[in-house]
């Protein structure tokens, strides 16, 4: 057994100084993320858009903001992982490309309600109207909660062109145009009707690769 005037190793040392192996600990984690991460930023396959990918509409982006909001999100991944069961049964395997005008994307590890990325086109605008408003008139078993509001809610116009501004200036490619009229595409439009467009747009560009 060592005594008391036994030299203290080095991996010793920080083993008992916990303000040293705390500072250890943040070091190793920083250069993992950036080993990690950095990479990302150059690689052609995560920051250009796919074939055929387009920004949402404004009525689109009102509707992803509810969809939000409403935390659809907690229940509904948006990521279709390359397995075959999941290909299988939710359609093409999400690609990064996809989500570059996402702002934050909405990929999930997990799932109560089915995977929502290839939904868009799947049903029409009035089966996601009725599912919203009381999903168990269609689905008799679901848990989902029934979003009637939506109906009555309209979209604010005067919120959308702020709100594609903020986002051209994260590499969003909106034109002038389509943020000057960007009030006057959802004027008189409900939070239903912009919840129905996002879903029906949902992983769409990939689903045609």
């Amino acid at each position: 057994m060592a005594n008391a005037n036994t030299p203290v190793g080095g991996h010793e040392k920080i083993e008992t100084s916990n303000f040293l192996m705390i500072v250890l600990v943040l070091l190793t984690i920083i250069w993992g993320g950036l080993v990690e991460i950095v990479p990302l930023f150059f690689q052609r396959s995560t920051t250009q858009p796919i074939e055929g990918l387009k920004p949402y509409t404004a009525l689109q982006l009102a509707g992803r903001d509810v969809y939000i909001r409403e935390g659809c999100y907690n229940c509904h991944s948006q990521m279709i992982r390359p397995f075959r069961s999941e290909t299988l049964r939710y359609g093409p395997y999400s690609q990064a490309g996809e989500f570059v005008y996402d702002h934050p994307f909405q990929w999930g590890s997990k799932r109560t309600g089915p995977d929502l990325h290839r939904v868009g086109g799947k049903y029409s605008d009035e089966w996601h109207r009725i599912h919203l408003t009381n999903p168990r008139d269609l689905v008799p078993e679901s848990n989902m909660p029934a979003y009637p509001w939506l109906v009555n809610a309209a979209v604010n116009p005067a919120d959308m062109a702020p709100k594609m501004n903020a986002l051209r200036m994260v590499g969003v490619p909106y034109t002038d145009e389509e943020v000057a009229k960007a009030a006057d595409d959802v004027k008189g439009k409900t939070e239903m009707d912009a919840v129905v467009a996002y879903l029906q747009v949902m992983g769409t560009a990939g689903a045609a690769k």
